[in-house]
């Protein structure tokens, strides 16, 4: 999961602090002094993600572009020079472009704001760009929400009564529900100072804390570490919800043939120089072209590949599927997958012509049945034509006539689009009147009783307005 860190660089940085028997430091410096540590600390835990750096005040600049080199950003913290006044609609901006444009929309990111609270003045504060949400055109739309998933921190280097005095506190608040409320706002405890600052920035530290795991292979098990850590899921369907966690024992299920391996954020890559069986394991998903599934915890499973980042380094992923007994209904229930030599019979044959999946579902697929859907207005026009053409066809395509005027008229019961009934019965009628004086005399009845029919349905009638009902034809003999 790559960090993008925002630094506040407008001159409300600058603002003096007065540390007891020292020298007198910048609210700036507190900030890179806290933004070290934290470099610091990626580096020794979490030294496989990428991490970029940018600077803000009315512009953004991106300093160093996402990289795995914590040297060149705490070198680039160094020479942060002094700008105007605060734009934090700006910064956003520049990340929302600078991650999709390295990452696209669909890999999570964590975003750092470090920031002294202030929040601009006049146009282009934050204050003005909260209060003109409401007001924008859709080309000037706030940056938050991200297109991409984010969970963001906000560091103040200021405590909380300095920023409940004004409306700052609120307006941040604001700005992390918008950017979906998964992140934190952290404040100076207490007076600013380098230990009260060391503190706020060690509270961050819980988000790059590498997560330590045991692999279990068969007979065979190792150590490894999971970067990023695999974040805690909610099943909406439970009575009552409880976040499901990843097990720190983590069973190797089996392997399976893959012809394209799918590129997912989560990822796994086993650390030290210890011999390990995930070296071995992940070698042979990357020759083999397979994956590993994977036990994460009860009923609750992912799978092991093998994910190139060019074309001489490759990591060993791990993806995390949803959890349940059967999270992909191709492949049916995990627990009935097993060696073939325990099948009653091969269920691939004798010589591999056929395979037991995708399983087949008991239950059919609602999407899988043909269902009326009017997307476009040419779709509806189209089924009434079908009706109107059949219609001068009539007594010929009596059937075909009633099958598609029963089609069309569930689909406007289901939808509640009463005004179609009442249009297309008259259309029918409007065709009744219209009939040459060769037509037979059976599509006059036909018409005429459709149309009434059509016409109870739209008013309401419980007897004709029913989803189950059909309009069947209405009997004639015209034989003597």
């Amino acid at each position: 999961m790559p960090t993008v860190v925002v630094m506040d660089v407008s001159l409300s940085m600058t603002r003096p602090v007065c540390l007891d028997g020292s020298e007198e430091f910048q609210r700036k410096n507190l900030a890179v002094h806290g933004l070290n540590m934290l470099f610091e600390h990626m580096a020794s835990n979490y030294r496989l993600e990428f991490t970029a750096l940018m600077a803000f005040s009315s512009l953004w600049e991106l300093l160093v572009p996402f990289t795995r080199d914590y040297n060149a950003l705490q070198e680039a913290l160094s020479t942060l020079e002094d700008y105007d006044k605060t734009c934090v609609e700006s910064a956003l901006q520049g990340v929302s472009n600078v991650v999709q444009q390295e990452w696209g929309s669909a890999c999570p990111c964590q975003v750092v704001l470090v920031t002294d609270g202030s929040l601009g003045i006049g146009k282009g504060s934050l204050r003005h760009s909260l209060q003109t949400l409401k007001h924008r055109g859709d080309d000037k739309k706030f940056p938050l929400p991200f297109p991409f998933p984010t969970k963001m921190f906000i560091m103040c280097v200021a405590n909380a009564e300095e920023l409940q005095t004004t409306d700052a506190m609120d307006n941040l608040e604001e700005l992390l529900f918008l950017s979906g409320g998964d992140g934190q706002i952290l404040t100076v405890d207490g007076p600013l100072c380098m230990k009260s600052v060391q503190a706020m920035f060690g509270l961050i530290d819980v988000a790059y804390s590498p997560f330590h795991a045991v692999l279990h292979c068969g007979n065979l098990s190792s150590d490894v570490q999971v970067f990023p850590r695999p974040e805690a899921v909610v099943v909406d369907d439970e009575v009552d919800p409880i976040p499901r966690t990843v097990n720190t024992d983590v069973d190797d299920v089996g392997g399976g043939a893959t012809e394209e391996l799918e590129e997912e954020p989560s990822a796994s890559q086993a650390a030290g120089k210890s011999p390990n069986i995930c070296v071995l394991l992940h070698g042979s998903l990357r020759v083999e072209g397979m994956v590993a599934l994977v036990e994460l915890g009860l009923e609750w499973y992912g799978m092991l590949h093998s994910q190139a980042d060019s074309k001489k380094k490759s990591n060993m992923m791990m993806s995390l599927f949803e959890p349940g007994p059967d999270p992909l209904p191709w492949l049916g229930k995990i627990t009935h997958l097993g060696p073939i030599s325990e099948a009653a019979e091969n269920p691939y044959g004798e010589d591999d012509s056929k395979s037991p999946f995708p399983v087949t579902p008991q239950v059919k697929r609602s999407y899988a049945q043909n269902v009326t859907v009017w997307i476009k207005a040419s779709g509806l026009q189209t089924d009434v034509q079908k009706i109107l053409r059949n219609a001068r066809k009539l007594p010929d395509k009596t059937q075909t006539f009633y099958k598609e005027l029963n089609r069309l008229r569930k689909a406007a019961l289901a939808f509640g689009f009463w005004e179609l009934l009442k249009g297309v019965a008259d259309l029918l009628e409007r065709e009744c009147t219209m009939l040459p004086d060769s037509a037979h005399p059976d599509a006059a009845f036909q018409l005429s009783h459709a149309a009434q029919q059509l016409k109870r349905a739209s008013a309401g009638d419980p007897q004709y307005a029913g989803f189950d009902h059909n309009i069947v034809p209405i009997p004639t003999d015209f034989s003597s």
